[in-house]
């Protein structure tokens, strides 16, 4: 029977399903694989502070540090959010010869040289698959069942809140604030949602993704970064008229010239099996050379997906002999070099274009003078008349064009008299091809 005896950093939803999972499959653990799971402690910021799942006294701690030390203690479960602190216990539990478990995609994001470095010269566990997709086995895929395969590209869905605000837009024709405050209300967006809507989460994600997938160091400053909270009702509904979904996606794509890693919204064809992925659901479309594509679907969010996550890395723990064999390879393969990855200006792509420009004459002209000085051209174009002198959307596709080009065609186009407001500009993805 092997016993692995767990210190749990931070007992919030996450936390709190972990505890209630392992006290109801315990028995099944045991009997049925081998393995018996004790959380021994668990530190919280009030032991005293009421909470909705009932545990004994003794195993609260306020000092996360008391913990880590506790020689008795395998492993640490951190769940404590942020950076700061999570570091810090992160790095403490590794030199204390702990093996750790992390959902912490932001540390491992802007801090995985560092990590990752400890637990390989340590000889230590470093297991994140809670990180990126909540439930979904992402990282295992990677780690294990497409080991065979070099990877060409990667589309994810991996943020549940903006996937959910869209879906919402696109199904009920609500307007973005009201989709984000359904989002709220359901408890799929938190009270102040930045980081989810502004693509800061999924590039977090995407960094992870990248590191594992391509194999090497990731800045994560190098990861180009917009969300959708400029996303309008109309951009959905033309959109749709041009037989394209809008969502936020991150994207990278390998190339003999670096990578491209991005996270924005995005223009995808209705067919695309992407576009269909709704609510707070997650998706990663992957494609690796021996296999082909490759889908991974499922509940990105929530507290029971990703202690499900949480769980089956405290389960590899249990199950596997030698770290050096297992924990190693993966870790080498994400530090082993440094990535190059490609500046967003140096992308080739199609473009989705709203201008709000005066209704008069020649002003489509005027606009695609400009484009064409650009070396942009034009694919599609919807032109909304109303009456004379009054503002209306105009709406251009284009076909392939440099990033730089397009910035700097669109600067030149929002200082025209003609237009007001900021243009809207969104890239399409045509090469996600499902087959």
């Amino acid at each position: 029977m092997k016993i692995l005896k767990v210190g749990l950093l931070g007992f919030g939803q996450i936390g709190s399903a972990l505890y209630t999972m392992l006290q109801s499959k315990n028995s099944y653990f045991k009997n049925e694989l081998g393995v018996r799971f004790e959380i021994t402690r668990i530190a919280v910021l009030n032991p005293k502070k009421k909470r909705t799942v009932k545990i004994p006294k003794h195993l609260l701690a306020k000092n996360a540090v008391e913990i880590i030390d506790d020689p008795a203690i395998d492993v640490i479960v951190e769940l404590v959010g942020g950076t700061r602190d999570a570091r810090s216990f992160v790095l403490k539990a590794l030199r204390s010869g702990k093996h750790v478990v992390t959902a912490n995609k932001a540390l491992l994001a802007e801090h995985g040289d560092e990590i990752f470095h400890a637990a390989q010269r340590l000889n230590r566990w470093i297991c994140f698959e809670s990180s990126v997709g909540g439930g979904i086995p992402v990282m295992k895929s990677l780690r294990e069942g497409l080991v065979a395969n070099r990877i060409d590209s990667i589309y994810a869905i991996i943020n549940g809140t903006s996937n959910y605000i869209l879906s919402e837009m696109t199904e009920k024709g609500t307007d973005f604030r009201e989709a984000l405050a359904e989002a709220q209300k359901e408890g799929y967006a938190e009270a102040d949602p930045t980081l989810d809507i502004e693509g800061v989460d999924a590039a977090h994600k995407l960094a992870i993704l990248v590191r594992f997938a391509f194999g090497g160091k990731v800045k994560f400053k190098d990861i180009y970064c917009e969300g959708i909270s400029r996303i309008r009702k109309e951009d959905i509904d033309f959109a749709e008229e041009f037989g394209y979904r809008v969502k936020l996606l991150a994207i990278a794509k390998a190339s003999q010239d670096g990578i491209e890693a991005r996270v924005q919204p995005t223009l995808l064809p209705e067919a695309h099996i992407l576009a269909n992925v709704t609510g707070a659901y997650n998706a990663v479309f992957l494609r690796g050379d021996e296999v082909g594509n490759v889908l991974l679907y499922g509940r990105g969010a929530g507290p029971k997906p990703t202690a499900s996550a949480v769980l089956a890395d405290l389960m590899d723990i249990a199950q596997r002999e030698s770290v050096r064999s297992e924990n190693s390879g993966m870790l080498m393969r994400g530090i082993r070099k440094s990535l190059r990855i490609k500046s967003i200006s140096s992308i080739l792509s199609r473009y989705y274009l709203r201008f709000h420009v005066v209704d008069k004459p020649g002003v489509l002209a005027h606009i695609s003078r400009v484009l064409g000085k650009h070396r942009i051209s034009i694919s599609d174009v919807i032109q909304r008349e109303r009456n004379l002198r009054s503002v209306v959307p105009l709406i251009l596709l284009t076909h392939d064009a440099h990033e730089k080009d397009v910035r700097n065609a669109i600067r030149e186009i929002d200082r025209q008299a003609i237009v007001r407001g900021k243009s809207q500009v969104i890239r399409i993805e045509e090469g996600a091809k499902t087959s």
